[in-house]
């Protein structure tokens, strides 16, 4: 069984070493190193974009970035990857590079430079963090951009909302993915955080407790984010839609005893689909709220009901563990074998959803049972134990 505990462990000291041999060895001591991290959604599924609240953690795997300064451009080199190459005399948006990676590094440099000139660099980076599998690849590569970017242009000085709202932009407007706020506010700040989006451009950043006895594991199981683009900006429109009837931009301007008073003529005019998944949104934010005052007081119980109930709401109301219409469905398979095999704890789906993995709270002890009996079915390597990271992406040592 793979054992993914990512501290600083043999497996980080072994990325590095391999980045570092890729350097050029009279610029070696001359690197500066970063680390951004994956991000697990605890409790607060798809409410980001209609200005609701989440909770949410950084993670422990990462991606490792060595970076050398550059004249004029940026470059990033990433292991099993075609290099990336961008001038910093053209950072307008480029039809053909939309749903690459390019076009993230390219987003996030054309937001920044409104802020000031930017520095060009060389990044050779290493990632364990397993892509398509809900865990934020994509945010934490455009904020890894952002905070090396922060690092050599701006002496530090960007906030973690600021280089959120960089990837985000990038995102949305040049990669070409509707997304929120969230997976980015979760990469930039690290650790535990009850995030509330009422102010979609400012959203509050509340730290929480973390809580001991339970391991993280999170489950790949399988599929590919790739074409699943409509199907997330469907959940964002349809909640749109419901908002519209009642004259909002956004789900959260409207109470949930307006949408049941207000069901008869709802029912006319947008799909029933639309309403369970705004049904979802106003049950999310007050499972956010209980979550957030169980770890508080220290209700574990409490908090791992919530987790297990998020869960079972995105599978009957947002309707997000499959993809519509297709016989595939990975993700409620490993919900249901989670289901089976843990005694206590928690578990649910996680981020964007219809592909993409499950996370799962497993008391300390009884983990390898966990991990053997969701590796048998999805991999040996689609099972990995992982922790909560206390920091979000920043600058680290070399060694």
């Amino acid at each position: 069984m793979r054992r993914y505990t990512k501290t600083c462990g043999e497996d980080d000291l072994f990325r590095r070493q391999k980045l570092e041999s890729r350097l050029p060895r009279a610029e070696r001591n001359a690197a500066l190193w970063f680390s951004s991290p994956g991000r697990a959604e605890i409790v607060g599924n798809h409410t980001d974009h209609n200005c609701g609240k989440a909770i949410v953690s950084s993670i422990s795997c990462d991606i490792l970035a060595a970076v050398l300064p550059a004249d004029g451009y940026v470059q990033i080199v990433s292991d099993g990857f075609r290099p990336i190459h961008i001038g910093l005399n053209d950072l307008s948006f480029r039809a053909e590079e939309r749903g690459k990676s390019s076009a993230l590094v390219r987003g996030v440099l054309a937001f920044l430079s409104r802020l000031g000139e930017i520095e060009g660099f060389t990044a050779y980076t290493s990632s364990n963090i397993f892509r398509g599998a809900g865990v934020s690849s994509s945010a934490a590569f455009s904020v890894l951009i952002a905070e090396i970017v922060n690092a050599l242009s701006f002496g530090g000085r960007l906030t973690p909302l600021e280089k959120a709202r960089a990837g985000q932009y990038a995102e949305n407007v040049y990669f070409g993915k509707p997304c929120g706020l969230l997976d980015q506010c979760g990469v930039a700040f690290g650790g535990l955080d009850l995030i509330d989006f009422l102010r979609a451009d400012a959203p509050e950043v509340m730290p929480l407790p973390p809580f001991g006895g339970y391991s993280v594991v999170l489950t790949n199981a399988g599929g590919s984010h790739a074409a699943l683009t409509a199907h997330y900006a469907a959940i964002r429109r349809e909640m749109g839609d419901v908002a519209a009837f009642f004259s909002a931009k956004t789900l959260r301007e409207v109470e949930k005893e307006q949408l049941f008073d207000a069901l008869p003529q709802l029912k006319k005019r947008v799909s029933e689909r639309a309403i369970l998944r705004s049904i979802h949104f106003f049950e999310e934010n007050e499972r956010v709220d209980r979550a957030a005052r169980a770890l508080r007081e220290g209700r574990r119980d409490v908090f791992f009901e919530q987790v297990r109930l998020s869960g079972e709401s995105s599978l009957k109301l947002l309707q997000n563990c499959f993809v519509p219409g297709s016989v595939s469905q990975p993700l409620l398979l490993a919900v249901k074998l989670s289901e089976t095999l843990l005694n206590g704890g928690a578990f649910r789906m996680m981020g964007g959803g219809f592909t993409g993995s499950v996370i799962a709270f497993v008391k300390e002890g009884e983990e390898e049972a966990y991990m053997q009996g969701m590796a048998r079915v999805f991999g040996q390597d689609s099972v990995y134990k992982t922790e909560l990271r206390p920091s979000g992406a920043g600058a680290v040592g070399p060694h």
